[in-house]
């Protein structure tokens, strides 16, 4: 890197689909967050359709009233623990300090939620670009920082 890019201050980070779009809204943000919208509705659709087929695979296979129920509950718990947490993770970075054990045990549930993820990323493009407000203060945090040293006179010797 030149000292050029160096002199210009901190970046902001780019949000999947969007890049730094955010930061100024320009470049087709509006549009974005449309389309980001409406594909993650309609993954959810298709991932819902998915799970039907294979609620109906069970029903054929005529395992009992008993699987069937722990599936939807199973599936239905999954979804509302993915939802809450991929809306978490909108508004706040994750512990690095937290256990990542626990971290990975979730995995497989969060997976199993898809529907509950997708749903929840939808929703939050109706108000912002999915993590916008959290990225933005950082963002707006690191150019204060940066004023600040650029602006502090310089020890003299």
């Amino acid at each position: 890197m030149s000292d050029e890019h160096e002199a210009t201050g901190p970046r902001p980070e780019p949000i999947r689909f969007f890049g730094t779009t955010w930061v100024d809204h320009d470049g087709g943000y509006a549009l974005r967050r449309v389309g980001a919208g409406l594909g993650a509705l309609v993954a959810a659709a298709a991932g819902a359709l998915v799970l039907r087929f294979g609620y109906e695979g069970l029903t054929i296979a005529k395992v009992g009233n008993l699987v069937n129920i722990l599936v939807v509950v199973a599936f239905a718990v999954c979804s509302a623990l993915a939802f809450r947490r991929t809306w978490e993770g909108f508004s706040r970075r994750p512990d690095p300090a937290g256990d990542a054990g626990a971290e990975r045990s979730m995995q497989s549930m969060l997976l199993i939620g898809f529907i509950g993820s997708l749903l929840a990323y939808a929703l939050r493009t109706l108000t912002e670009a999915p993590g916008e407000k959290l990225r933005r203060k950082e963002y707006e945090e690191a150019v204060a920082r940066y004023e600040r040293r650029r602006n502090r006179p310089g020890k003299r010797r």
